[in-house]
This record gives C-alpha cells, structure tokens and sequence, in this order.
C-alpha cells in the first residue's frame, strides 16, 4: 500500500490489505482515511484477513458495472463484489466501487455531507464484502445492516475517522 493508514506508533495488521485509489481525482477524504476507515470495521467485526480494494470511479464507469454485474440500468452510488468470504485460513476477498457524483447528489437530498456520505459508503460496502444484506427499496433504512452501518458511521465519527 502506498499509504500507511495506521496512526503513528500503531501496530499495522499485515493481515488487512486495503487499497485505495482513485479514478475520479480529489475527494474530501484521503485515501488514507479511506483505508483507515474499512480496516476499522473489518477489524471491529472480526475480519482477521482481508483484501480489499475501494476504488472511485466516474458515473461512466459505475452503469457499465450496474449493467454487466446487476443487468441494471443507470448510475448507482456503490457495487461491492465479494471474491472470497472469510474461512479457516482464507482472506476476504473484496472489490467496492463508489461513484463520487452519486455520492454527492444524495448526500445534498439527505441534508449531509459529502464527505459523510463518502464515509458511510465506504463502511457500507465492507459490510456488504463482509457477507451483509439489505432489501432494495423502502426497508434499506430499516435493514440491520442499515442500522450497524450506521452506529459505525456515528462511532468512527466520533473518534475522528472522518
């Protein structure tokens, strides 16, 4: 990884490999943060091997994954692939998308910020790597997904993640 997301004097887990990058330019958060963000979550829901990347990437992008991976039409906000669940000795696996734009044109209707909104799709799609599901739709708010992502969103807030 090109950034180290630990703190300084931490102990990095050589066992989480998060990879950042992005196709879109500057976000209002790092990819430092970024990586320090899903490798908090895949720690505090027992992940003990990870790979992982996040990558952002353009509106094009995104509906090209939407339609070959979802047979869906049309921008969406993340895709998240899960390659491999966690087992005796094996990693997780994973690939998570986010489309900034997207992003941001939710967090302006949710009355957030941008960089909320970037925080909480980047814990969203380690959940879903991690096995989690929600409903489409109306009961996505009400989902236990939903509302784990959420107490880790108000969590990592609190201790400056994001």
């Amino acid at each position: 990884m090109d950034d180290d997301p630990s703190p300084a004097g931490a102990r990095r887990d050589a066992a989480l490999d998060v990879r950042v990058s992005s196709l879109v330019g500057r976000l209002p958060l790092s990819r430092v943060r970024v990586a320090a963000i899903a490798g908090q979550v895949l720690r505090g829901e027992r992940c003990r091997a990870a790979i992982l990347t996040v990558t952002f990437v353009g509106n094009r992008e995104i509906a090209r994954l939407h339609r070959t991976h979802l047979r869906q039409d049309g921008p969406t906000d993340i895709i998240t692939f899960q390659h491999a669940s966690p087992g005796r000795g094996a990693p997780l696996v994973g690939d998570v998308y986010i489309a900034p734009a997207v992003a941001r044109g939710h967090a302006r209707d949710a009355g957030c910020s941008w960089r909320e909104e970037l925080a909480r799709l980047t814990i969203h799609g380690v959940l879903h790597a991690l096995g989690w599901e929600h409903p489409d739709g109306a009961g996505r708010t009400r989902s236990a997904m939903w509302r784990r992502q959420e107490r880790w969103l108000g969590r990592l807030h609190q201790d400056g993640a994001w």
